[in-house]
């Protein structure tokens, strides 16, 4: 077990090489927290010893706002069109729109971290999901040629009450930075025209980030799908001003040409493809994340880990031999 130190992330997302190869990722399997911490309960502090055990140097711990959604008939996936709430003007004043001071923030106060290590904070889901959670994907692109005014009504409360998320995270020195998570896209492409993308999701996100910056923290973006032939790569970078931009697919775009094309003007974070960690060895497996680390010597710029997240069908094994390179 390495003793956490955030000092190496914060490296990672001003473009600088860390004092020793760091980890980066979003989500990981319950029973991989299981096999490093055997027993442990799912409190705060046990989670936290999980992260760290697993050479961690932040551990990632919600509290605070949610919204509601309609009834879901998922198992382990969910329809874009589930159950939407939102169809009218009407709707949108009948909606129970939360209120983030009836939410318990306290766990970012209270919570005992090993030495070193710091929270981020993150969202409950991001802008574009909610407005699609709440409204409905087909819905929504038939109401942003429709009825414009009231997708920018929803997005806006919507992006209010994330706005007030995170103000009241970044109030507690156990935040170090923040994780503004909200997938845009498909492997094809934005899940909005980017037009609609930079009219409605665009500058609400640049404005989360001004005030993560403001408070002094460092944001990082996790997005899904296709961002860079479109062109939204850009607003990314300069629109919205991301330190770090987590999530990468072999289909959509490499992390090997995602790293040589953007390390010197955003943090590159994981971007190990999660298909690549289910088909293959251990030893590939090992393979490409050493060859990331050298890669990344140099510049540094980047921290290894998925290009999404450890589910549970990622192969024990595999996710091991990945982050078992950081100590060769």
């Amino acid at each position: 077990m390495r003793k956490p130190d955030f000092t190496n992330l914060l490296q990672v997302l001003a473009g600088e090489k860390p004092s020793r190869p760091t980890l980066f990722e979003f989500a990981v399997s319950e029973r991989i927290f299981q096999r490093v911490c055997p027993g442990c309960d799912r409190s705060p502090e046990a989670r936290a010893q999980a992260w760290a055990e697993l050479g961690y140097d932040y551990a990632f711990l919600h509290a605070g706002l949610q919204f509601t959604y309609g009834p879901e008939t998922r198992a382990a996936s969910i329809s874009l069109n589930e159950s939407p709430l939102i169809n009218s003007w009407e709707d949108f004043e009948k909606y129970p729109w939360p209120n983030v001071d009836d939410f318990d923030y306290s766990l970012y106060a209270t919570v005992k971290l090993p030495p070193g290590m710091k929270l981020i904070a993150w969202g409950p889901n991001g802008i574009l999901e909610n407005l699609i959670r709440l409204v409905g994907f087909d819905q929504l692109c038939f109401l942003c040629f429709d009825q414009p005014d009231l997708v920018q009504a929803i997005t806006d409360r919507i992006a209010d009450l994330e706005y007030a998320h995170y103000e009241r995270a970044l109030q507690f020195p156990a935040i170090g930075a923040c994780f503004v998570n909200d997938d845009w896209g498909f492997a094809q492409g934005p899940m909005l025209r980017p037009e609609d993308m930079r009219r409605y999701i665009v500058p609400q996100t640049a404005r989360l980030v001004r005030l993560i910056h403001d408070a002094g923290r460092p944001a990082l973006q996790h997005s899904c799908g296709n961002v860079f032939d479109c062109g939204l790569i850009e607003d990314v970078i300069d629109v919205c001003r991301f330190d770090g931009r987590h999530s990468y697919e072999d289909k959509i775009l490499p992390v090997e040409t995602a790293y040589d094309r953007y390390h010197h003007r955003l943090a590159i974070l994981g971007g190990l493809d999660v298909d690549f960690l289910c088909r293959s060895t251990p030893e590939q497996v090992a393979q490409r994340a050493r060859a990331m680390l050298e890669r990344s010597e140099a510049d540094g710029a980047y921290a290894l880990g998925s290009g999404n997240s450890i589910p549970d069908y990622v192969p024990m094994e595999n996710y091991f031999a990945m982050i078992a390179t950081i100590h060769s």
